[in-house]
């Protein structure tokens, strides 16, 4: 992903732990942590879900936001709202999360296309400003990670707030115009 891509919009078919639904545009000027998981990936049961509790617990002062993903591009059957309702349940998930919107021309959920998802568990961290800061697929080090969400988190908070803004002169750094080429 370039230095500068927007952050794309969530695809969400129904949300768990919310009483309203979360979106990108929405949570601007926050920083995002954005994480997908399928019930029955075994590294995320074993270890990406238990990293997102440690990072919810060491920022819950602050104005980062988690939000789980259930991405779901295989044994469809099996992971159903209903399911995903009591493991959120079982484990003691809190933090928002939705459902990716299933796309009927492929086993790959909308968000997770729009995103590039290589599988689960996949994360990104997104900037104040909707910028992608960080793009990952599997488990990363705590350390790493924390280290990523704390220095997006002392970020100021940028002004610039569309697109053109952010191609331009925006973000700390100033690109040359697609139309200067």
């Amino acid at each position: 992903m370039s230095d500068l891509t927007l952050a794309p919009e969530l695809s969400v078919s129904e949300w768990f732990n919310t009483s309203q639904p979360l979106s990108i545009a929405g949570l601007r000027g926050k920083v995002i942590f954005l994480h997908s998981f399928q019930l029955l990936c075994p590294g995320c049961v074993a270890e990406s879900l238990p990293q997102v509790r440690r990072i919810e617990r060491i920022f819950a002062n602050t104005d980062l936001q988690v939000i789980g993903l259930h991405t779901v591009f295989e044994h469809h059957d099996a992971m159903t709202p209903t399911v995903l309702r009591a493991f959120i349940h079982e484990y003691r998930l809190t933090s928002p999360i939705g459902v990716d919107q299933a796309d009927q021309r492929s086993v790959i959920p909308v968000t997770m296309r729009r995103y590039g998802f290589r599988g689960t568990p996949s994360s990104v961290l997104i900037g104040r400003d909707g910028v992608i800061l960080h793009h990952a697929f599997g488990v990363e080090d705590d350390i790493a990670l924390g280290a990523r969400i704390g220095m997006a988190l002392a970020a100021p908070i940028p002004t610039a707030t569309s697109a053109e803004e952010i191609e331009g002169c925006a973000a700390g750094v100033c690109a040359v115009p697609a139309d200067a080429a």
